[in-house]
This record gives structure tokens, C-alpha cells and sequence, in this order.
């Protein structure tokens, strides 16, 4: 067994007070880092980064980082959604470990969107009706895989259409 055990920390989004759900860190026992390429034939393919070592991949709808000591999911509904992916996601490090001579590792990452490619495409009002502050942290969303087009009220069809095009072409979509 690989990971012994975890901590969860829950919180509210401190820069969208009025979100109804939750995010999480897993606070890890063990440092999990030598499991990440095999996860990442697992689990993605997701974005692989060698320096820190980390794996960022979408499931359950969810946006999931996974770091040497700590795991960060974002966009829980409550707590109990929060200590099922944490359990799901434990057993997947361990199971992944102990099955790790059947599996190629593999420290491919997938492509991502261009950042200024989707704020090109958003109406650059910054009205705020995402929930965000800017259009340009609302493209950042976008990028990392937490947001889409449908998660912009204003944007035009025309431009929600490209963007939709756009980023099916990333597994984030």
C-alpha cells in the first residue's frame, strides 16, 4: 500500500462567496509521486508535469490534481461528494501501485486550449455573470478545465458555437 491514509480539508471558494458547492485537499500521508506516471496511463491522459510532480485530469466532472502529499478536487456539491472521491481516488493510487509492473507509465501530457485563443472568443465585458471577477480568469477556467462555454451567459452564439468546436479537440471539454 502505497498511500496510507489522508486529511481532508473542505472550504467554500474564497473569490465566489455565494458558490454552493465546496472544493477539497486530500492532505496525503505518503508521498505519492512515483505512482503519478502510472496514473496517468490509468486514470487520463491528463497533464503531467515532472517538476513538481503532479497529475491534472477531469473525472466524476470533476477537476482532480493530484501533487506529491496533497490531491485537490474542485466543484464538490457537499462534503460527503468530497470523502467519496478522496476514498474512490485512494484506491485507485493503490491499486494502480500494486498493479504498477502490468502498467507503462507514461509522463505524456495531453494538449491543453491556448489561454488568449478562448478569452479571444468570450465578449471581454467582465459582467461577472460566470461568477468570476474578469473574462480573463474565466478563460484560465476554461484552460485548467473547469468551465466551458456553456458556463458564459452573455457570449454570443456565433462565439459559443467556435468555442464549443475549439475545445472539443482537449480532452477537458
Amino acid at each position: 500500500m502505497l498511500l496510507t491514509g489522508y486529511e481532508l480539508e473542505i472550504f467554500r471558494s474564497k473569490c465566489n462567496p455565494e458558490a454552493r458547492g465546496v472544493h477539497c485537499f486530500a492532505h496525503l500521508n505518503d508521498d505519492v509521486s512515483e505512482v503519478l506516471p502510472f496514473l496517468n496511463t490509468v486514470l487520463g491522459p491528463g497533464v503531467f508535469t515532472e517538476v513538481p510532480p503532479s497529475l491534472m485530469f477531469k473525472n466524476y466532472g470533476k477537476l482532480i490534481t493530484i501533487h506529491s502529499r496533497m490531491i485537490a478536487v474542485n466543484a464538490l456539491k457537499d462534503s460527503e461528494e468530497a470523502e467519496r472521491i478522496a476514498a474512490w481516488l485512494k484506491r485507485e493510487i493503490n491499486n494502480t501501485w500494486k498493479n504498477r509492473m502490468e502498467i507503462q507509465p507514461s509522463t505524456e501530457s495531453m494538449k491543453q486550449p491556448v489561454l488568449f485563443d478562448v478569452f479571444r472568443l468570450l465578449p471581454r465585458s467582465n459582467c461577472q455573470e460566470c461568477g468570476l471577477n474578469t473574462c480573463m480568469v474565466f478563460a484560465s477556467r476554461v484552460v485548467e478545465g473547469s468551465m466551458n462555454q456553456a458556463d458564459c451567459p452573455p457570449i454570443d452564439p456565433q462565439s459559443k458555437e467556435k468555442l464549443k468546436i475549439y475545445l472539443a479537440s482537449f480532452s477537458f471539454s
